[in-house]
């Protein structure tokens, strides 16, 4: 099955064609019936930088996790920085793109989202992840909103680091995320 998406603005024009596994159209109603794993869903706002967004797929593709971009993105999807970053891995990354978190909520009304940012107190250790979360991450220079993180305070964490610095590299942080909630879910099939 292929999905293709297209969205036009004055930063981005995309056009891509994304293999889409046979049930993940039912992606958080196939998990809570218990019909199989959903895996991690790795989320990022308005991503800026090309080779962050590059070496973020490349994770997503070898821990079988899912690449959800919500836009405007700083770039292309087709520059060549973010297909360097990715090398071979685009061909069997599964990956969505939104004009909006509002779009990705409609989407997955059910969904349980972990927003991260270096404001918050609770540390991402200590959050439960289930099969199916949404890792949520902001964009390099600002993180998520303000007020986005204040109204989801109880799912809001943060990667610990050294006081006084202002955050991990956004790749980083993604890949530190998604072997945790990895970890708690026993690492799934991966091995």
């Amino acid at each position: 099955m292929w999905e293709k998406t297209r969205r036009k603005n004055a930063k981005i024009s995309v056009a891509l064609c994304v293999s889409i596994p046979y049930n993940y159209h039912g992606l958080i109603f196939a998990y809570r019936s218990g019909e199989g794993r959903v895996g991690i869903q790795i989320v990022l706002v308005e991503p800026e930088i090309p080779q962050n967004t590059g070496n973020i797929a490349r994770t997503c593709v070898v821990t079988d996790s899912t690449l959800h971009i919500v836009g405007p993105m700083g770039f292309s999807l087709e520059e060549k920085h973010i297909r360097r970053a990715g090398l071979d891995y685009w061909k069997d990354l599964t990956l969505y793109t939104y004009d909006s978190l509002e779009e990705l909520y409609a989407k997955y009304p059910r969904g349980e989202y972990w927003y991260f940012s270096s404001k918050v107190e609770k540390r991402f250790d200590e959050a439960q992840y289930a099969d199916g979360s949404f890792l949520v991450f902001g964009k390099e220079t600002k993180g998520l909103p303000r007020a986005l993180v204040e109204k989801n305070k109880e799912q809001s964490v943060r990667i610990p680091m050294k006081e006084g610095q202002r955050c991990l590299n956004l790749s980083n942080a993604v890949s530190v995320a998604a072997y945790e909630a990895l970890r708690q879910n026993g690492y799934f099939e991966l091995r």
